[in-house]
C-alpha cells in the first residue's frame, strides 16, 4: 500500500514551525530532505490538499506514528528507502474526507487506519481504500495508531510466527520499545513468562508490564538467560540483528523460534542502505538449510515483516478488542505536533523513552 506524497512545496522553515490554521484547502506535511541530523533534514512544508483518485480516499490524519523505520530512512539505512525528499510516516489513524471513483465500501466520515509505510506525516493523505482498517470511534487516536504497525507486529510474531503455549518462557529484546511494550503485554496475557531486555533506567517500566528485566549490555547475556530459564526459552523476539542473533539463537530451547524483525543501524555509515540487514538474512538462510538437514534440534529462525491484508485487518481488530477490555495499555512516549517531528526522531535516536512517539497533525 502506498500513499501519495505531496507535490513540490517549499518548507516553511528548517526544523520548522506550524503553518498556522488550515485555510484554502492547504495541506501541511513533514518532509525528510536528506541524510543527517533530524534538526536539519526533517522540515515542515505546505502544499495543495490531495484529491482522491480512482480506488482511493483522502484521510484527515488524527495521529501518525513515529518509528525506528524513520530513523533508518533518515540515515538511508532502511532496506526499502524512498528517494529524498519524501514525506515519512509508516502508519496513521484518521477520518475519510473524500472518496474517489470506484470506492464502494468506504464513505466520508469513516474512521480508519492505514499503513502506507511512508506518507503519513501530513494533515491529509490520499491512500488506497482496499487496505484500510476500521478504527472504533471511542479510541484515542494516539493510542489507536500505536496498535497499527507496532501492535500488529507484536500480535503476529507471537501468534502467527512463534509456536508458544501458556507456561513457556520467551525473551523479548527491547521490551521498553514501541513493539516491545505491546509484545510483552500480549505475551503475559497469553500466560507466558517474559524475560525482557532494556537499559537499567527502564527496568521498572518493564517490570510493570509483567516481565523480568535484564540489562541488554550484560556480559555473557546468554548464560544469564540460561540461569533464568535452564531449558532455554521457547521464542526470542530480536529487533537488534547483527551478531546478537547468535546469542539469541544460543538461548533457544529445542523446537524454539528466533524471530528477527528489525536490525539496529548503530555503527553503520549513513547511506549503506541494506548492509545492516544482511547479517540477519544470511543467518536465516543458513539456519533454514541446517534445520532441513536436521541439525538444529528443531529450532528455527524467521525474518518477520508486517504487511497489509486480511490477516492484518483481522489482527488489528483483535487488538482493538483487547484494548477495549483493558488487556492492552499502549505506552505513549510523546505526543507532538507536526512541527516537533524532528524532536520525536531525535528521541528515538537517543533511545531514552518508553513506548511510542506520535504526531498529531
Amino acid at each position: 500500500m502506498t500513499a501519495q506524497a505531496p507535490g513540490p512545496a517549499e518548507p516553511t522553515s528548517s526544523g520548522a514551525k506550524a503553518a498556522g490554521p488550515e485555510a484554502g484547502g492547504a495541506n501541511v506535511f513533514v518532509r525528510m530532505t536528506g541524510t543527517g541530523d533530524p534538526e536539519r533534514h526533517v522540515t515542515l512544508g505546505t502544499g495543495e490538499r490531495p484529491v482522491a483518485g480512482r480506488g482511493k480516499v483522502v484521510v484527515r490524519v488524527e495521529a501518525a506514528g513515529v518509528s525506528y523505520a524513520e530513523v533508518q530512512m533518515l540515515q538511508h539505512l532502511h532496506p526499502f528507502p524512498p528517494s529524498f525528499p519524501f514525506v515519512p510516516g509508516y502508519d496513521l489513524v484518521g477520518r475519510i474526507t473524500e472518496v474517489g471513483p470506484g470506492v464502494t465500501d468506504r464513505q466520508v466520515g469513516d474512521r480508519v487506519a492505514a499503513m502506507p509505510r511512508h506518507g503519513s506525516w501530513q494533515r491529509y493523505v490520499e491512500t488506497p481504500a482496499k487496505t484500510l482498517a476500521t478504527v472504533p470511534e471511542e479510541q484515542d487516536a494516539a493510542v489507536a495508531v500505536a496498535l497499527v504497525t507496532n501492535g500488529v507486529t507484536a500480535w503476529q510474531m507471537l501468534h502467527r510466527v512463534a509456536d508458544v503455549r501458556p507456561g513457556d518462557a520467551v525473551l523479548v529484546h527491547g521490551a521498553s520499545g514501541g513493539v516491545g511494550t505491546l509484545l510483552t503485554q500480549l505475551a503475559v496475557h497469553h500466560g507466558l513468562r517474559v524475560i525482557g531486555t532494556a537499559s537499567p533506567a527502564k527496568h521498572d517500566a518493564v517490570r510493570a508490564l509483567g516481565a523480568e528485566p535484564l540489562d541488554y549490555r550484560t556480559p555473557g547475556l546468554p548464560a544469564v538467560v540460561r540461569e533464568l530459564a535452564p531449558g532455554g526459552v521457547r521464542a526470542v523476539f530480536d529487533h537488534v540483528g547483527g551478531r546478537g542473533l547468535d546469542d539469541s539463537w544460543a538461548v533457544l530451547a529445542d523446537g524454539g523460534t528466533l524471530v528477527s524483525y528489525d536490525s539496529s543501524v548503530a555503527g553503520y555509515r549513513p547511506g549503506q542502505w541494506f548492509r545492516p540487514h544482511v547479517p540477519a538474512l544470511r543467518r536465516t538462510v543458513r539456519r533454514w538449510a541446517a534445520r532441513h538437514l536436521g541439525l538444529t534440534r528443531g529450532r528455527r529462525m524467521s525474518m518477520y515483516y508486517v504487511k497489509p491484508g486480511k490477516d492484518f485487518n483481522d489482527d488489528l481488530a483483535a487488538l482493538h478488542g483487547l484494548l477495549a477490555n483493558g488487556v492492552l495499555r499502549p505506552e505513549i512516549a510523546g505526543r507532538h505536533p507536526l512541527d516537533e517531528a524532528a524532536v520525536a526522531v531525535r528521541a528515538l535516536l537517543h533511545g531514552s523513552t518508553v513506548g511510542k512517539h506520535v504526531l498529531l497533525p
